[in-house]
């Protein structure tokens, strides 16, 4: 059986109140249709289309990394049915199943979705609608039996006093015999208070046309939770990042207060690793094992090896860590840079685009911009790599046992051979030979006398 996945994404998000598209909200620091596209995967779907309509051009460019899809637009936006038959196109001669999924359920599993399809092809039904049984049904679609027969959807605000105590409701996910559905789909009309089209008025076509619709109710009725406000966008992010504590604290990794801990769908973290407090990790973060991060990080689409510790209110964003090393507190690692095993990188030092070489410390005050620094050199506090010239960045190489002296800045492009020493408070302009002594600062002179001078004329003043 050819499976076909249809995600209707062409919303605003009226009730969001924002200029975003619906589906590009973050749950969890991920679009919300991200997880909806990724359930469409893990089926095995053979085609994947996206319905697109508000701001269709943004939705398109933010997944434009899945070269799979596709996408239809809907224009105007006239209901879920209206919706559905823009497709049309795509499915000429198409047999199998078309599974249709709202791009606001990111709970929505693979494996309900494998549950829906199986029950689908085991009754034979022209349309399979996936249910659940909520204790509020208020709002929903309700869904009317006869046996295991589905007679009718009927939305909330038409439904009888009998009706609306059926906590039976439907999820607006359905899966669909492709070959009957578009010429069902044209005779949907519009003759209710919005004049749109929408899918449920299928029920009844389809029993006109003595066709079958069935349904399956699921044991776990969050899982059809959709997102329309700013409060449900916050609840839904804080149910997936409840989920993603649990799994990691069963994986072996210790989260010391998780309500304050903040990690993403994709994020990695090895055994025996330990989050402080008010952690975020997000991106594609992957951290290793025995990995200590203090209270107030925040780590995104960086790699950090085995043994790896991180101290308070650091910022670390596209960076690799190499075992052992540390970092921070109070430390801003910026794309690019990579800090090599042993190596250690203390209060208020930023590196940017910078490799620091295995063993070697840069433990106070100090930026590393554009820099290639080698094993074992030591960065002394107030060290600044001068790399922009008001046009373009420009490389420093700092070799192998270099020792840089307190408050020197490195006016690139320069070179520092291996083993040799800057003196502290120079400005360096031309490179440094191998074992030699780098020093450039004006002359010390003292005037005797002169401060004591300065304070009787000073008292004389007054």
């Amino acid at each position: 059986m050819s499976i076909h996945v249809l995600i209707l994404a062409a919303g605003k998000g009226t009730r969001l109140k924002s200029a975003l598209p619906k589906v590009l909200h973050q749950v969890a620091g991920a679009p919300m249709i991200d997880y909806v596209l990724a359930t469409a995967a893990a089926i095995g779907a053979e085609t994947r289309t996206v319905v697109v309509g508000h701001e269709a051009d943004r939705v398109r460019a933010a997944l434009g990394g899945q070269d799979d899809l596709r996408f239809v637009v809907q224009e105007p936006q006239l209901g879920t049915a209206h919706a559905v038959i823009q497709a049309e196109p795509l499915f000429a001669g198409a047999r199998g199943t078309l599974v249709v999924l709202p791009g606001d359920a990111p709970l929505l599993t693979a494996k309900t979705l494998r549950a829906l399809l199986d029950r689908h092809e085991q009754t034979g039904a022209a349309a399979t609608v996936l249910a659940a049984v909520v204790d509020n049904p208020y709002g929903y679609g309700r869904i009317v039996r006869e046996g295991d027969e589905v007679v009718r959807i009927v939305e909330h605000r038409d439904a009888s006093a009998s009706e609306r105590a059926i906590r039976e409701v439907n999820s607006s996910i359905y899966a669909f015999d492709v070959e009957p559905l578009f010429p069902a789909l044209r005779q949907v009309a519009s003759d209710n208070a919005q004049k749109e089209y929408y899918l449920p008025d299928l029920v009844a076509i389809y029993r006109k046309e003595g066709r079958r619709v069935a349904a399956l109710a699921i044991d776990r009725p969050d899982e059809i939770l959709g997102i329309n406000t700013r409060a449900e966008l916050a609840a839904m992010s804080e149910r997936v990042w409840d989920a993603r504590r649990a799994a990691l604290m069963a994986a072996g990794v210790t989260l010391e207060d998780p309500r304050t801990t903040y990690i993403d769908r994709d994020v990695l973290v090895g055994p025996d690793s330990v989050i402080r407090p008010g952690v975020t990790l997000q991106g594609r973060t992957r951290i290793g094992a025995r990995a200590t991060i203090h209270s107030g990080v925040r780590i995104v689409d960086s790699e950090l090896a085995d043994d790896v510790t991180i101290l308070d209110h650091c910022l670390v964003t596209g960076a690799r860590i190499a075992q052992g090393a540390a970092v921070g507190p109070f430390a801003h690692i910026r794309p690019d840079s990579n800090i090599c095993a042993g190596a250690r990188v203390g209060n208020f030092v930023e590196l940017k685009k910078t490799t620091l070489g295995a063993g070697s410390k840069a433990n106070h005050l100090a930026y590393l911009g554009d820099a290639t620094i080698g094993e074992k050199v030591n960065i002394g506090a107030g060290t600044i790599t001068c790399n922009y010239d008001g046009v373009r960045k420009n490389p420093t190489v700092i070799e192998d046992g270099v020792f840089i002296g307190s408050d020197s800045q490195l006016v690139a492009p320069v070179t520092i051979g291996r083993g040799a020493y800057v003196a502290a408070g120079s400005t360096i302009t031309k490179d440094v030979p191998a074992d030699a002594l780098g020093i450039a600062r004006s002359r010390q002179e003292n005037k005797e006398g002169w401060a004591a001078l300065k304070k009787r004329l000073l008292k004389a003043e007054k």
